[in-house]
């Protein structure tokens, strides 16, 4: 290639556009975001499922800039809490809810359910309250024929009753692995990628993505 290729992540959260930054330089691209067009606006995230909201949100930020855009949702399903926080993963606590505010309700609701494993606690004195996974939908569209690309991943976990770690973003420092014995927000980005919900996701659209990469003069 004689310039790097580019590709847009319709996408405003910091977190994620350094996570696909990470996931597409192998193969020498660079990643834009809806931060870097700032002119288009906030993009309405009506689906019922994360799949629709990601082709809802590729196809607008698509149609607006005339490009190919990846476009990702994905979010947090607790057990006890029948599938919440879902859809409304980033908005749990309100329309722009910090990662904190979102955790603590998180804890919140889990408490008043007295939501709580019949297990040890961890070494840390930490307790486990619920099985959850953290799920991702990828929909890569194509504003010339209108077509999308679809990649689904999921991780499970254990949702503790405290954060551990600094890393990652969203609910990751509740979210606990147990194969690995620590939160999601104690990995590395080179460990997570291997096991989260969007990079199992990427995995599956990687291959599509560099032949996208490698047809383009």
């Amino acid at each position: 290639m004689s310039k790097p290729f580019t590709i847009v992540i319709a996408t405003k959260n910091a977190g994620k556009v350094k996570e696909f930054a990470h996931a597409f330089a192998k193969l020498g691209i660079e990643v834009k975001s809806l931060l870097d067009y700032p002119s288009i606006p906030d993009i309405v995230e009506d689906g019922d499922t994360f799949i629709a909201n990601a082709k809802i949100k590729a196809k607008t930020a698509g149609d607006a800039l005339g490009v190919p855009v990846l476009a990702d949702d994905s979010g947090l399903a607790v057990d006890a809490l029948n599938g919440e926080p879902g859809v409304y993963s980033a908005r749990y606590a309100g329309e722009g809810a910090s990662d904190a505010q979102n955790n603590e309700k998180l804890l919140a609701q889990l408490a008043d359910k007295g939501a709580r494993l019949d297990e040890q606690p961890l070494a840390n004195g930490t307790s486990l309250l619920s099985p959850a996974q953290f799920q991702c939908a990828l929909a890569l569209y194509f504003p010339d024929n209108g077509q999308f690309m679809i990649a689904e991943g999921m991780v499970e976990g254990v949702i503790m009753d405290r954060p551990h770690g600094d890393g990652g973003f969203g609910y990751d420092p509740l979210f606990y692995v147990p194969k690995l014995g620590c939160s999601m927000a104690e990995l590395s980005k080179e460990e997570k990628g291997k096991i989260s919900h969007r990079g199992e996701a990427l995995k599956q659209l990687l291959p599509a993505v560099e032949k996208l990469v490698t047809d383009t003069p």
